[in-house]
């Protein structure tokens, strides 16, 4: 499920592309969709664009609240 800061939307991908990406993100252990994430920022770098750093992902339970 997308988070609901992250904007979806569908990619098609020639089936052997997407095979490497599998292989890649699996070598790095990342889902493919982070792999994605991963190399596009690269590519947007080495073009001299930058981004702001993504958040990173909440793990765990949330704090309570009312004690």
């Amino acid at each position: 499920m997308a988070s609901p800061d992250k904007k979806a939307f569908a990619l098609r991908l020639d089936p052997a592309l997407y095979v490497a990406l599998e292989r890649t993100a699996a070598a790095d252990l990342r889902s493919v969709n982070a792999e994605v994430e991963v190399l596009l920022r690269e590519a947007l770098a080495r073009r001299g664009i930058k981004v702001k750093p993504a958040e990173p992902a909440r793990r765990g339970r949330p704090p309570k609240d009312g004690d």
